[in-house]
């Protein structure tokens, strides 16, 4: 999957996605488990690191759970729906968006985000 679209990406809510790369480091979470991606967020701004190797499915959902989650964690307002989400609520919700929407592009990340209560900023 070619990640250069996702870089400095604006999203619905006045998120921007600032950089998406591929690590070939090892990430774990926040209690020592062995993680698929790690994102950053200062502000509305999304920094996100994908760990190497995974499948093109397991990209494009891996990308839609972080942005979810971010889009959550960084509002001021999340939508009443995504507030008592945990880990395997957005992991659901992201297989939800591929299946639904297709692979993660550009386009494909904002309807997931319009279809959980994000809109314009």
């Amino acid at each position: 999957m070619n990640l250069t679209p996702f870089a400095h990406l604006e999203l619905l809510g006045g998120f921007i996605i600032l950089s998406v790369e591929v690590s070939d480091e090892p990430m774990l979470d926040a209690i020592g488990r062995e993680a698929l991606a790690r994102t950053s967020i200062i502000g509305r701004e999304f920094e996100i690191l994908l760990a190497s190797g995974m499948s093109e499915k397991e990209l494009s959902v891996t990308l839609y759970h972080e942005v979810l989650e971010a889009a959550a964690v960084a509002s001021d307002d999340p939508p009443e729906a995504l507030i008592e989400f945990n880990e395997g609520d957005f992991d659901s919700a992201a297989y939800n968006a591929h299946d639904q929407f297709g692979p993660a592009s550009p386009a494909t990340l904002n309807l997931m985000l319009r279809s959980h209560g994000f809109d314009e900023p």
